[in-house]
């Protein structure tokens, strides 16, 4: 199933490829260089952006940073995750998010397997660590406590930085909020399993894609579908091969090929993981009821002051 899923996807942007004079495009990542970008990476390193126009260039600044550039109009095009979108919107930015690539919400607190945190009810009264009070690790914690009935008066929440194996670890933390296809994973292989309680199994919620804004899509909108093809692309090539992913992912992160055979395996490990989180049959497409979501949770956190028009802030129509 696929093998059929990708060679469909790249029969049809085969068909859809254009050829135009380069522009560079620096593009915003929201994090450091990691495997867990290689479908960007293969899609540039095999010239996918090439022949549709355009020279990327990475930028891992932070993901807040990528959203104010794209809503001033001073770059094209960022990743972000959707709660990004509709905060950016309430503050009357002009973005609108073009393509998703994760499937699922990856957010997820992970708890040692002894402590008992099985459950989102089950983090009533625990210490919980956390980035920061802000973006996607927040919304989604938000997210899974309101599901069980909680508030964040109900936990004890300490702003830890990416530090969140360290503290597991130590003990300083009786959980903490993680991506799922990355920190416990490391967990894992530490010797610390974990328990991982993931926000897409418990609510629906607009997860990373690509984000442009309402003037590229009025006066550059053959340089927004070129971008969105590139990418499918790069990621069908991710999914059909990670490990020529992997070793592509090596020319784009400095010291991936210098750790040791273990750190290179926990590595893959990660990539074949977050593979999961994107296979789909509607490559691109967002779902109009993860948004609704969204824009629930993000209401009912008072981050957004009142109902916005949906309509405005994502769209399928510039998908191949």
């Amino acid at each position: 199933m696929k093998g059929r899923w990708v060679a469909l996807l790249l029969v049809t942007l085969a068909a859809c490829r254009t050829s135009e004079p380069n522009s560079v495009i620096r593009l915003p990542m929201g994090f450091i260089p990691n495997v867990q970008f290689a479908p960007f990476y293969v899609a540039l390193d095999r010239g996918y952006y090439a022949e549709e126009g355009i020279d990327l260039d990475f930028d891992y600044s932070f993901e807040t940073e990528g959203v104010k550039l794209v809503g001033a109009g001073e770059l094209p095009f960022s990743l972000v995750s959707g709660e990004q979108v509709l905060l950016a919107r309430a503050q009357e930015l002009p973005v609108v998010y073009v393509m998703a690539w994760w499937q699922d919400y990856p957010i997820a607190i992970a708890a040692p397997v002894e402590s008992g945190i099985e459950a989102p009810q089950d983090l009533a009264g625990a210490q919980i660590g956390i980035p920061g009070t802000f973006g996607a690790s927040y919304v989604g914690l938000r997210a899974l406590l309101h599901t069980a009935g909680l508030t964040e008066e109900d936990i004890t929440l300490d702003s830890i930085g990416f530090n969140q194996v360290e503290s597991l670890v130590s003990g300083q933390q009786e959980a903490v909020v993680v991506y799922a296809n990355n920190e416990p994973l490391q967990l894992n292989a530490r010797g610390h399993p974990v328990t991982v309680i993931r926000v897409a199994d418990y609510v629906d919620l607009a997860s990373n894609g690509i984000l442009t804004n309402e003037s590229m899509l009025a006066n550059e909108p053959d340089v927004v579908r070129g971008m969105i093809r590139a990418t499918l692309r790069g990621l069908a090539d991710t999914i059909e091969d990670p490990e020529a992913a992997f070793e592509i992912s090596k020319n784009y992160i400095e010291e991936l090929d210098q750790l040791s055979a273990e750190d290179q395996d926990l590595q893959r490990a990660v990539l074949a993981k977050s593979i999961e989180f994107w296979i789909t049959d509607r490559p691109g497409f967002s779902d109009p009821q993860a948004w609704e979501n969204m824009h629930a949770v993000l209401l009912e956190m008072g981050l957004i002051a009142e109902p916005m028009d949906l309509a405005a802030a994502f769209t399928n129509e510039y998908l191949p």
